[in-house]
Formats: structure tokens, C-alpha cells, sequence
């Protein structure tokens, strides 16, 4: 996600750094750099414009030209202008008042509505709710059966009618909601390749039958512009109020996160980061433009940590990593421990300057490579594991032997070893107040 966008950014930031002091300019040659960036990125032409203006007004002032550090200004200015673009603050979902609390999602097909859907029960479950599934989409084959599927291996109900139209589903299920303990009901609705009459009149008929207090288009980031123009289309005839974005950690260049609250009004409430059931994040403007300057995103990964981790096993590792006592066992443990957070290349891109280890660790940890890993440590002696920096070319052939598996193997894991330890010491000093965020 965004990794051209922010490597061509960090490089015109940097070039500007590398000046001193700046002139208007240095500054002006800078935005034509960021503007190819954000084009490139499939940012909405007339939010570039409108961005790059609202930049240069404050970047050119004599605050930031005369100042000691004005790159850094600039960067700033930057990151606070890109957070407004996208909201300010995070969004949350509306859910006062008496129950059942209703959520409708709406959406293509194919964007991932009913994955998401899952993903939302899951999500609210952990903030304390009891979710309903509904499956209301009954154009596409086994999109019921997908549901009923999902909600079986989380342990949800999930309300179906068979024969039933759309919103008689709705309306009952909403009904009978409480009956069963329910205090949110989440419509999956249908979708069509192409946004047309029917499935708009279809949605309308719905939100009329269940008076959703929620709507929130599932839009797939992948499709770029098309994600900006579906998003504007649905929001001319339902009452949206809020937008998911699915598929963010695909190789998408991430033009529909800065462009479809600006276009639409609609805030981003949600952004799916993979296909699991928990890869779903609340949406916080700031954070994510810090991601995308390559400043990391310590907020969430703590956030993440809090859920896979428990205290007394936090606090034991930060004792362990203050006192240099991180060994090859601690790591398999971590490793596995990590793969709960999500892909290796995603967990390192939140931390700032850490991002560039991505490109020596697997973006996946399978069970492959567990299995892997568990081997070669499994065939070093205690003293091995404890003090790596024994491990010789001739213990190497050794441990290569007995784990079966090649000595080239076994170099890669001591290369991961020694940069997790690093990775795992910044976090814990992170938590500890000495390092601070950026801004």
C-alpha cells in the first residue's frame, strides 16, 4: 500500500532537506514533484489541485522560508494538509441510542461486502456488541452460504429467508433481532458489476424496511478512480454515511483513500488490510498519512500489540530486550506471535524507520516457514541459541545437517533474528517515552 507514492515523496523530501534554506522556488519545483507523485498514485485530479494550492498558500510563507529548518516545515505542512483531505479524525460508527442499532452495507460486486460483514461482527463483538448477520443478498450465487460459513466459524447467527425478497429479510430481521440478543443487526446486500436502476431501487426498498442507522458503501481501493466515481454514484441516491475501503494491502496505489471523502463528503470509516476476519482497522486520517510519508504508525501497531499480546508476556519481553537477553528461542516465539498482528511487511511499515526491513523478511510467515525456522533452532545446542554470535561456518553445516534443511537457510534465519531484535528493542523503547513520534 502507497510504497511508490511514499518513495518518491521521501525522495523530494529529502532533496529538499539537502538545500538548507529554501526559496519559492525550490518550493514550487518540490510540489510539481509531489503533484506527478499523487497523479501517479491515481489521485483525483481536482483534489491534487485543490491540495497542492491550499500547500503552497502556507509553504511559501516567510514563516516557513526564513525558518531554521524549513524542509521539515514543509513536511509538515504536508502531513497536516493530507490529514484534513481525509477527515481530520476518525470516524466512528453511530450506535446510540436504543436497540437493535442497524448497519447497512452497501456496495459492487465483488468489492468484499460480505467478508466485510464478518469483519464488522468481529470487530463489534470486540468493543462489547452482539451481532446479527443478515444475508440479504440473494442475487448472487452462495453469497448466503458464504455468510452462514463465516458467521459459523466466528460463532455468529446469521439471519436468512429463503425465497424472500431483500427487504422482508431486512424488516425481520430487524424485528426479531432482540429476541435473540442482538443489539446490532448488519445487512449484507446485493451488488452488480455496474451500477444500474435496479440494484439502486432494490437498496432504497431496503434501507425503507430496516431505517438503518448506518450506511457504508464497501468500495474496493484497487479500482482507483472507479472507486472515487462508484462512491459518488451510490451517495446521489442513499444516505451514506460512512465508506469502507477493501483491499488496501493489495498492490493498490491508493489514490481512492486521499480522493473519496474530498469528492464524495462521505468519511472513510474502516479500511479492510487483508482477507482475514480481523484485518479490519478503524480509519484514522493522521495515521495514515503518517504511513504514507513513511513515518510509521506506532498507534496502531501498539493497538494491535494490546490485542495478540497479554501484559505480563509485554512486560517480560521488555525486560529481556532492556537487558540484550533476546534470544533465538524469544524470536521463534515472536515470530509466531507477530503472524497474529498480520504480514510481517505491514507490522514493519508502522514502525518509522523500519520500514526498509520489509525487503529482507517474507511479506507472509506460512507454516512453511515456521516449520523452518522451528527446525534450525530446534538443532543448535542451548548455548547457540542463547549467544548467536557463536554460530561459526562449521557450526552452520552442523545445524544445517541436523535441521535438514541448507546452510543458506540457516544465515537468512539469523538475518531476521538479529533484525527482529533490533525491531523488538525500538518498539519497547518506543513504549517507554524515549523515542518520540514525528510531529
Amino acid at each position: 500500500m502507497f510504497a511508490n507514492l511514499t518513495e518518491k515523496l521521501q525522495e523530494t523530501f529529502k532533496r529538499l532537506r539537502n538545500k538548507g534554506r529554501l526559496t519559492e522556488a525550490d518550493v514550487g519545483e518540490a510540489l510539481r514533484e509531489v503533484k506527478l507523485a499523487l497523479l501517479a498514485a491515481d489521485v483525483n485530479l481536482k483534489v491534487v489541485k485543490e491540495f497542492l494550492a491550499r500547500v503552497r498558500e502556507r509553504a511559501v510563507g516567510q514563516e516557513v522560508l526564513q525558518s531554521l529548518s524549513p524542509a521539515q516545515q514543509v513536511v509538515k505542512i504536508v502531513f497536516e494538509e493530507l490529514t484534513s483531505l481525509m477527515g481530520e479524525e476518525n470516524a466512528r460508527l453511530s450506535l446510540g441510542g436504543r436497540p437493535p442499532h442497524v448497519v447497512m452495507l452497501a456496495g459492487l460486486q465483488g468489492s468484499g461486502k460480505t467478508t466485510t460483514a464478518a469483519k464488522l461482527a468481529r470487530y463489534l463483538k470486540g468493543q462489547g456488541r452482539q451481532p446479527l448477520l443478515v444475508a440479504a443478498d440473494v442475487q448472487r450465487p452462495a453469497a448466503v452460504k458464504q455468510l452462514q460459513i463465516l458467521g459459523q466459524q466466528l460463532g455468529f447467527p446469521v439471519f436468512a429467508m429463503e425465497g424472500a425478497a431483500p427487504p422482508a429479510i431486512a424488516a425481520a430481521a430487524v424485528k426479531g433481532a432482540l429476541a435473540q440478543g442482538r443489539d446490532v443487526v448488519i445487512i449484507d446486500t446485493a451488488g452488480r458489476l455496474h451500477v444500474d436502476e435496479d440494484l439502486m431501487a432494490e437498496l432504497e426498498d431496503v434501507y425503507r424496511a430496516a431505517s438503518p442507522g448506518e450506511v457504508l458503501l464497501v468500495v474496493d481501493a484497487m479500482t482507483g478512480q472507479v472507486a472515487v466515481e462508484v462512491a459518488t454514484a451510490f451517495a446521489a441516491r442513499l444516505k451514506l454515511t460512512g465508506l469502507v475501503l477493501t483491499k488496501l494491502d493489495g498492490d493498490t496505489r491508493g489514490g481512492a483513500v486521499l480522493s473519496v471523502r474530498s469528492v464524495t463528503g462521505c468519511p472513510v470509516k474502516f479500511v479492510g488490510m487483508g482477507e482475514k476476519t480481523d484485518a479490519l482497522e478503524p480509519f484514522h486520517p493522521d495515521r495514515m498519512a503518517r504511513r504514507i510519508l513513511g513515518m510509521g504508525d506506532m498507534l496502531t501497531l501498539i493497538e494491535k500489540a494490546q490485542e495478540n499480546f497479554d501484559s505480563a508476556q509485554m512486560e517480560a519481553m521488555q525486560k529481556k530486550l532492556r537487558s540484550a537477553e533476546f534470544t533465538l528461542e524469544d524470536f521463534l516465539t515472536q515470530l509466531q506471535s507477530l503472524r497474529k498482528m498480520g504480514p510481517l511487511d505491514q507490522v514493519l511499515a508502522m514502525i518509522p524507520g523500519l520500514g526498509g526491513l520489509k525487503k529482507n523478511l517474507p511479506a507472509q510467515v506460512d507454516e512453511k516457514d515456521l516449520a523452518r525456522v522451528e527446525a534450525v533452532i530446534h538443532s543448535m545446542t542451548p548455548e547457540e541459541r542463547k549467544r548467536p554470535a557463536v554460530i561459526d561456518g562449521s557450526r552452520k553445516r552442523r545445524i544445517a545437517r541436523g535441521s535438514g534443511t541448507a546452510v543458506q537457510d540457516v544465515n537468512r534465519i539469523l538475518k531476521q533474528y538479529e533484525q527482529t531484535r533490533k525491531m523488538m528493542k525500538q518498539v519497547a523503547e518506543m513504549g517507554r517515552g524515549k523515542r518520540r513520534l514525528p510531529f
